[in-house]
């Protein structure tokens, strides 16, 4: 169980940590925080280097802490957090699959942190190598429920951009 535990970390830990390197250095082809947050401007998040910077942070964040087994379910809930807010504001209205830019992929990423968080880092963690316990159930769900809330309170927060002046000839 310790080694699939292991396994599950590095891999959605390490994955999502490289994808939070694009959005903040353009790291592995990505468009660096200029760019991730023109993007979120056209989203409706503003300031959008704020909600780039912070989108960064949580998948780096959240993707190292997992990936180390470091403080229980905090990593696997800053992937929730990022995650919720990625499904519901750039891919729910494409469907599902991620042929069509779909839910899939940050779904999985989702599911994924959701099962890390209740089933703990494992023994092959820093937490298991530092004796910082095994946190109870209850606290996972309350990490979760903390992150889902900031997530659904970020999309909440998105505003349409500014419609064109318009000119009278």
């Amino acid at each position: 169980m310790d080694a699939g535990l292991l396994i599950a970390r590095l891999m959605v830990g390490l994955a999502l940590s490289a994808h939070g390197a694009q959005k903040l250095f353009g790291w592995f082809g990505g468009h660096g925080l200029r760019g991730t947050a023109g993007f979120f401007e056209g989203l409706g998040f503003r300031p959008g280097v704020l909600f780039a910077l912070a989108a960064g942070l949580g998948e780096v964040g959240g993707g190292l802490l997992t990936a180390a087994g470091l403080l229980g379910p905090v990593g696997p809930a800053l992937i929730i957090l990022v995650m919720l807010v990625a499904i519901f504001a750039v891919h729910w209205p494409n469907g599902f699959f991620a042929s069509s830019n779909g839910i899939e992929l940050p779904f999985a990423y989702l599911a994924s942190a959701l099962a890390l968080a209740h089933a703990g880092p494992g023994a092959y963690s820093l937490d298991g190598l530092w004796g910082l316990g095994i946190f109870p159930p209850s606290t996972a769900w309350l990490t979760i429920a903390i992150a889902a809330g900031f997530g659904f309170v970020t999309v909440i927060l998105r505003r349409p951009a500014p419609a064109p002046a318009r000119t009278h000839a």
